[in-house]
Parts: structure tokens; C-alpha cells; sequence
């Protein structure tokens, strides 16, 4: 039986991390973009904005405990067994556990919620979704676990190298959509839903199809000066997922010398 006070806690935290996301064009140099396709895809691939904010967790449990927590550490509790104020995360989100603890937590599954908080004073972009300090969140990816009895037996070590390696299992992005909307939870902006031989390869194409999309779709307010931060591309059921820039491809860009 699952019992938060009794579950190794750092393992929980291991367990729900959200991995990194790479980059479509392969980093070189001070943080210069190569020619090379390192995420290639094939097929039908969901575009979304890439929200400039913190990541941050909801992980919902047998037991009915729900915790919040950053990319790295788990912040707060909702009956307040951890409490940690960092981000202004449990701030803007406690509200909506409390509100969802009811119809989130299952008996038989860990399920994890992926949400991005951003304006105010989060992130470098802040002022680019309000200039008057409102924040808000936007759903990104969801996981549920039904093993979880197993992976939190494992060693540490092990349990990081699943998850690494790509063991999470991420819902369908067809069934994220469906759980927002259930949920009350606005997602990230959808972009597009092409066939992968519509996205640009070769970087100035790339950099010409970002700006494309104009201004930020998720604004907190009129004042925001909404430069996007870029684009989340995925495959539906998440085996490859991929981060596109506008920085890099305009520090790249900068520096490629004129032909």
C-alpha cells in the first residue's frame, strides 16, 4: 500500500523528473546551431509554443497526497507533510491542487502533470506575457504510473538511468488534450499538426518559419510584449520531442558569416 509519509522520497522526485528536451539542430560551439537535424522526425508532428517559464510538477498519488514540484525538488505537499516557497510555484498552484486532488488521485497509479508557470518574474522572458506582474500556467505533458510499486524498489542509479533512457510513459498527445480540457487546465498553444517533411531543415528556413508565428499565443495581459520563446515539436506519442529557439537561430545566424 502506498503511503507518502513511508515512500522514499528522493526516489519520487527521480521518478517524476521531466527529462531534457534537445535541441531540432544539433548545439555547437557557444551555443552556435550546426547544419545538423539531431531530432529528425517522420510523420505526422504536433507543434506547440515553447513557454519561457519554470517547469514545474503535480504529482498526484495512491494515496491521495498531491505535491508540487520544481524541474529538481519536490516544494510542498498539500496537506503540508513538505512546504518550500521557491518560484512562487506553490503560491500560484495550490489553489488548483487542492481544487483537483479529488478527481486527479487514483488507487492504482502515480499520475504526473507537467505544467508550465510563467510571467511576473519568472524566467528571463517575464515581460514578454505581462508587463503589470500577472502569471500564469499552461499544461505541457502528463504521465501516469501503474508500476510504481516496482521503480520505487529499485536502486537510485537504476531508477535515473530508466529514466533518462526513456522510460517515462507520457500520454498520447491526443489524450493530453482531452485531459486539460477535463481538468479545467488551459495547455500550452497549439501551432500546427503537419507532416514532417513540412518542417524546414536547414537553419535560415527553420528561423523564417519560427517568426511565422508572430506573437506569443498565451499573453497575461495587453501590455506584454509577446516574443515567443519558440516551439515544442513532438511525434503524437511523444518518442521524439524536440526544442526550437528563436535565440539560438538568431545568435546563429548572426554570427554565420554573409555569402
Amino acid at each position: 500500500m502506498f503511503d507518502i509519509r513511508e515512500v522514499d522520497l528522493h526516489k519520487l522526485n527521480s521518478l517524476t523528473k521531466y527529462p531534457s528536451i534537445f535541441t531540432y539542430h544539433a548545439l555547437g560551439d557557444k551555443g552556435v546551431l550546426r547544419d545538423e537535424v539531431r531530432i529528425p522526425f517522420a510523420g505526422r508532428m504536433i507543434g506547440s509554443e515553447k513557454v519561457d517559464g519554470t517547469n514545474t510538477r503535480i504529482i498526484c498519488c495512491p494515496d491521495g497526497s498531491v505535491l508540487l514540484g520544481s524541474r529538481e525538488d519536490l516544494l510542498w505537499e498539500r496537506r503540508d507533510l513538505i512546504g518550500n516557497s521557491a518560484m512562487g510555484i506553490v503560491e500560484l498552484l495550490k489553489e488548483t491542487v487542492n481544487r483537483l486532488a479529488p478527481v486527479i488521485c487514483e488507487p492504482d497509479q502515480i499520475a504526473v502533470y507537467y505544467v508550465e508557470l510563467y510571467g511576473r518574474n519568472i524566467g528571463a522572458g517575464a515581460k514578454n506575457y505581462s508587463r503589470t506582474g500577472n502569471a500564469g500556467f499552461r499544461l505541457f505533458d502528463a504521465m501516469f504510473i501503474e508500476n510504481f510499486g516496482e521503480l520505487l524498489a529499485w536502486p537510485a542509479d537504476k531508477l535515473a538511468l530508466w529514466r533518462d533512457q526513456g522510460g517515462q510513459p507520457f500520454v498520447h498527445h491526443d489524450r493530453l488534450q482531452d485531459l486539460a480540457m477535463r481538468l479545467g487546465l488551459q495547455p500550452v498553444p497549439a501551432l500546427f499538426d503537419l507532416d514532417a517533411t513540412q518542417l524546414p531543415t536547414d537553419l535560415p528556413g527553420m528561423y523564417e518559419f519560427l517568426v511565422s508565428f508572430g506573437q506569443t499565443r498565451c499573453p497575461l495581459d495587453d501590455e506584454a510584449q509577446g516574443v515567443p520563446e519558440g516551439i515544442v515539436v513532438r511525434s503524437p506519442d511523444r518518442a521524439r520531442i524536440a526544442k526550437i529557439r528563436r535565440e539560438d537561430y538568431e545568435r546563429t545566424l548572426k554570427r554565420r558569416p554573409k555569402k
